[in-house]
């Protein structure tokens, strides 16, 4: 029920949402009405304790996205009962914009895909609200990612196009075509894919002199690597696949250990795909062990859809061990 309900919002309110936020100028913050006067003292430290928070390592901030919410909810308090200036209203959007995407992302993660649209939809308005269209692609460009994860990659292709018109940043674009060529490759359209592969390669390549929009700052030759292995593996490129997926593995830092997970998982699929049980096999289980330690159900999730590919290979010396951990789980 929740991902229908997800896709009914996706497909049809989404595209509505996407084409408003193409077009429409963002009005000129208004001060509150009713309630105390926000200072600036108290927005840096607002701003500060998201850092903070943002900043601890992956396997620690699965016990503090309480706090996330409630930050979150503090903020959008002040937004809304508050009494402040433009300058200090647009931080505080910019704010919740961010808190909003995070806590999308948790729930994400946790596959709660209504929650997490719910939350980026109030990203969205809020990055709207606060003029900072770049934000507001990268909301968008996170709504065709679960798109495409939850089998529309079509509504992923569509989203993402709404996104690449309101960015610029090279290392933003980057990460929109790598997606967008994400759902191409599942729709199994080859030449839109590969388009899109060397304008991400491109783009990631250009020298910019600003840095990255703090959605995708992560953005490195490591997603790039990976995610273009990804999409040979669904058009039947196993070998280029392995190649690239092994060089973005070996380029990701430790710190990203949530995205090693997810990274494993491909790199067990293509393994299988050439019948390479025990690697599979090998690299499954360290992706469940990391996920079992930092706490990544959508991680689980993957190794879980492999299970199936180790069934007939039951003989062989560790997988029916994996599998009856993997009911446990």
């Amino acid at each position: 029920m929740d991902r229908r309900s997800f896709m009914t919002f996706s497909a049809i309110s989404l595209a509505g949402l996407a084409g408003q936020w193409a077009v429409i100028e963002p009005e000129r913050l208004t001060l509150a009405m009713r309630g105390k006067r926000v200072d600036a003292e108290l927005v840096n430290w607002l701003e500060d304790t998201s850092k903070g928070l943002t900043a601890l390592p992956t396997e620690q901030r699965q016990h503090t996205i309480r706090l996330m919410d409630a930050h979150l909810a503090t903020v959008t308090h002040l937004i809304q009962d508050g009494v402040y200036g433009e300058r200090t209203g647009r931080r505080l959007h910019l704010l919740a914009a961010s808190l909003a995407t995070t806590c999308g992302w948790h729930r994400f993660d946790q596959g709660q895909h209504w929650a997490a649209g719910k939350l980026w939809e109030a990203a969205l308005q809020s990055a709207h609200a606060a003029g900072d269209r770049d934000h507001g692609a990268g909301v968008l460009s996170d709504f065709a990612y679960q798109a495409n994860w939850l089998g529309e990659p079509k509504v992923s292709v569509d989203q993402l196009a709404h996104a690449l018109s309101g960015i610029e940043h090279p290392a933003a674009r980057s990460l929109l075509f790598l997606r967008r060529a994400r759902a191409f490759a599942a729709l199994g359209d080859s030449p839109a894919c590969y388009r899109d592969l060397s304008e991400a390669d491109s783009s990631l390549a250009v020298e910019a002199t600003d840095p990255a929009p703090g959605w995708c700052g992560w953005m490195s030759p490591a997603d790039l690597a990976v995610d273009s292995g990804q999409c040979l593996l669904e058009l039947g490129r196993t070998e280029e696949a392995h190649a690239r997926i092994a060089e973005g593995m070996s380029l990701l830092p430790r710190a990203r250990d949530k995205t090693r997970g997810i990274f494993l998982t491909y790199q067990a699929k293509g393994y299988l795909q050439s019948n390479d049980v025990e690697q599979a096999l090998a690299v499954t289980s360290e992706s469940l062990d990391l996920a079992t330690r930092i706490g990544a159900p959508r991680c689980v999730a993957l190794i879980r859809d492999l299970a199936p590919a180790f069934t007939p290979y039951r003989r062989v010396d560790g997988v029916p061990e994996f599998l009856e951990r993997l009911k446990a789980c």
